[in-house]
């Protein structure tokens, strides 16, 4: 075996080693103690490192704290992938969004300890909630793309994939908001129902009757 040439992967695996230690430590403490209660260095001391080498993995410490959801955008965009080609835009978006939540390889943020917590905690810290927003618009912008893919569009010239990307996560946004101040941490696929729907009927359909939206209790979970 040639040990000389997994020198690279080698120092591959033991950097992702130190970032996940880095972010579980960061994950932790903050969720223990409060996001303004914890510092870059007790984080790095904690992962057993020094400050530089979190700054190599890290710009600061509310991107270490949310690295644990960062590739929840990622598995959304495989599962957009692999929807079918003759499913509309926001159909496709929408399923891809319910297989995310039902995938047993990999958790979603409803079933994930303490993940419930920290998206609670983003909702009332400014600073956590900048950097989850970047860590979405990341993963639109590759959204976008694959709809324009799909489509056979150019996404500079032809809005249809920004569109439904837009109209997408704003829908998942909106239900991820009122799953935390909801308070039922299984209760996220339920949510994220209810908004497509009103995505794609109370907020489409003009209703003479004055009545009032269906409750999240209702609605369709395909």
């Amino acid at each position: 075996m040639n040990s000389a040439g997994n020198g690279p992967e080698r120092r591959s695996r033991k950097a992702r080693r130190t970032r996940d230690a880095l972010a579980q430590a960061a994950f932790e403490l903050v969720l223990d103690r409060g996001l303004h209660n914890v510092t870059v260095e007790e984080i790095a001391q904690a992962a057993d490192v020094d400050r530089r080498t979190f700054s190599r993995h890290f710009p600061n410490k509310e991107a270490a704290v949310l690295d644990a959801v960062r590739g929840d955008g990622d598995r959304i965009n495989r599962a957009l992938r692999a929807r079918p080609a003759d499913e509309p835009p926001l159909t496709a978006y929408r399923r891809a969004v319910l297989d995310w939540l039902d995938d047993s390889g990999a958790e979603p943020w409803h079933l994930r300890p303490r993940i419930f917590d920290l998206l609670v905690m983003a909702e009332e810290e400014p600073t956590l909630y900048a950097a989850f927003h970047h860590i979405r618009v990341d993963a639109q912008e590759e959204s976008v793309a694959i709809l324009a893919q799909r489509l056979g569009a150019d996404p500079l010239q032809d809005l249809r994939p920004a569109v439904a990307v837009a109209a997408g996560a704003g829908a998942l946004l909106a239900a991820q908001a009122a799953w935390v101040r909801g308070g039922r941490p299984a209760a996220l696929p339920e949510f994220v129902v209810h908004a497509f729907d009103a995505l794609s009927a109370d907020l489409l359909e003009s209703r003479q009757d004055g009545s009032a939206p269906h409750s999240t209790t209702q609605g369709s979970t395909s």
